[in-house]
């Protein structure tokens, strides 16, 4: 895309971002990276996990010491509750401007997070119900409960570090069962891991999205 175009795309839609359109792909993975990433840093597993998606990959705008973030936290492990749900709003209006603007179908969105990037994607989950089809919550925390509304027909994979020390097995099984209870279908797997990612989660979420 000409520099000029990509600017005022950027501009447009409210978000730097890498849009790496596949021929025929009926699905595009939103890509989220987490604290300190940035739109390039899920491009590789996002194409090892679904190579015939389209895939979609913003920058977070907010910025922690210089470190990109797509919502705020007042401490470590401390999240800014009211700007995670602003920013899920923004991030599901972002999906929908960019469906427009490229082509997909808005309807056939999976999202793959990871830390910073799986919480803002729970917050659209909660925030604007339809907006995703599936999600890869990957090292996800259950920052709030929702009202009690239907999440419509998704299905989450959360994938979990067995030694992650931001969100223990108590707080991810709390998580499922949350979004059980409001109609999502979901897999939780625990990873042999911290909160750092492994082999094992890309190979886990690259058989649950080919299902």
């Amino acid at each position: 895309m000409p520099e000029q175009r990509l600017r005022h795309v950027v501009a447009a839609l409210g978000f730097t971002h890498r849009w790496l359109p596949r021929e025929g792909a009926r699905d595009t993975l939103l890509l989220l990276h987490g604290t300190g990433g940035d739109e390039n840093d899920l491009l590789p597993i996002g194409e090892r996990v679904a190579p015939n998606a389209n895939l979609l990959s913003p920058r977070g705008n907010v910025l922690e010491s210089g470190m990109p973030r797509f919502f705020r936290r007042h401490a470590e492990g401390v999240l800014d509750i009211e700007d995670l749900k602003l920013r899920a709003r923004e991030l599901a209006e972002f999906v929908a401007a960019a469906a427009k603007e490229y082509g997909f179908d808005a309807a056939r969105v999976t999202a793959l997070g990871y830390s910073n990037g799986a919480n803002v994607a729970l917050g659209m989950l909660f925030e604007r119900p339809g907006s995703l089809r599936r999600a890869v919550l990957m090292r996800a925390m259950l920052a709030y409960e929702p009202q009690e509304v239907p999440l419509g027909d998704v299905r989450v994979l959360l994938l979990a570090g067995a030694a992650d020390p931001y969100s223990r097995a108590p707080t991810t099984d709390r998580l499922a069962a949350l979004l059980r209870a409001r109609g999502a279908d979901v897999t939780a797997h625990y990873t042999r891991a911290g909160h750092e990612l492994a082999q094992e989660d890309l190979t886990v979420a690259t058989q649950w999205l080919s299902a």
